[in-house]
């Protein structure tokens, strides 16, 4: 029957036979007698194909699993070399990581240096999440000597100020923020006013007199008058000036020379400098 076991490996069953059949032939045909011999010779030749085919197969399942297991090898050893190569990469990431930190704290501590002030600096961990305020979290506290009203500042200029001051944490209010208030000055008209933020964005340099000079490009720094930064720091530059409305003051529009966004790392003045070792920026 066609679905018996016989008839499925029929292929298999009549090769063995035949093997078997012409294994004994050969050892039979040894002998002298020219009768056994004959058979076995045209047997052989019969065989042969057989023989060849078997022979070839065993070298192709040879080969196969040859290049079967040198194909895993080469994927095991591959896979461990792109997990080193991202090992390395990733490692060569976190150096120029730290060299960039690096670099930023040494100019932040030539900048406390040239100041001639106490400071700690402090990475910005935060920022305000409800956007009803603009402010920063600092990854120092009291712990570290902070407390309220102390000013911060980066390489760049003026950040703010702080507001509250957590054991291991402290909060800084931006000079962008509508709430926020700094006495400053035009460096060359040595106009002065405040500081403030706007609810849009942006800052603004409130009761200047009409009769100033004051003209876009000019560099707006701290006086120091506020008790809380000291004199001569950036805090940025005049972008408009407009005398619209009937009001006593000018109309002052200020870029701040610290984008807020990208800060990382802040220094937070802990002692004024003395105010003759701050000097206007020239």
């Amino acid at each position: 029957m066609r679905g018996s076991f016989l008839w499925r490996n029929r292929v298999v069953l009549t090769t063995g036979l035949l093997l078997i059949l012409a294994l004994h032939l050969l050892s039979t045909g040894v002998r002298p007698d020219a009768r056994v011999n004959k058979p076995s010779l045209v047997l052989m030749e019969a065989v042969k194909p057989l023989l060849v085919i078997e022979s070839q197969m065993a070298d192709d399942a040879s080969d196969f699993l040859h290049n079967y297991f040198d194909l895993v090898g080469v994927r095991q050893e591959n896979l461990r070399l792109k997990q080193q190569l991202a090992q390395l990469e990733g490692q060569q990431r976190r150096m120029a990581e730290l060299e960039a930190e690096n670099r930023h704290l040494a100019d932040l501590l030539e900048l406390r240096d040239a100041l001639g002030a106490t400071a700690i600096a402090a990475n910005v961990i935060g920022s305000d999440a409800t956007g009803l305020s603009r402010t920063l979290m600092l990854s120092e506290g009291a712990r570290q000597g902070l407390r309220r009203d102390l000013a911060v500042i980066s390489t760049n200029g003026v950040v703010g100020k702080l507001i509250a001051v957590s054991q291991n944490a402290a909060r800084v209010l931006l000079i962008s923020d509508h709430n926020s208030a700094l006495d400053a000055f035009d460096q060359r008209s040595r106009a002065r006013g405040i500081i403030a933020g706007v609810v849009e964005d942006g800052l603004v340099m409130k009761y200047v007199d009409r009769s100033e000079d004051l003209k876009p490009g000019d560099m707006i720094v701290t006086s120091g008058m506020d008790g809380i930064f000291p004199r001569g720091l950036l805090v940025g530059k005049v972008a408009r000036v407009s005398q619209e409305g009937p009001g006593l003051f000018l109309n002052v529009e200020v870029k701040a020379a610290v984008d807020f966004r990208e800060l990382e790392q802040v220094m937070i003045l802990t002692t004024r400098a003395p105010a003759s070792s701050v000097e206007d920026n020239g």
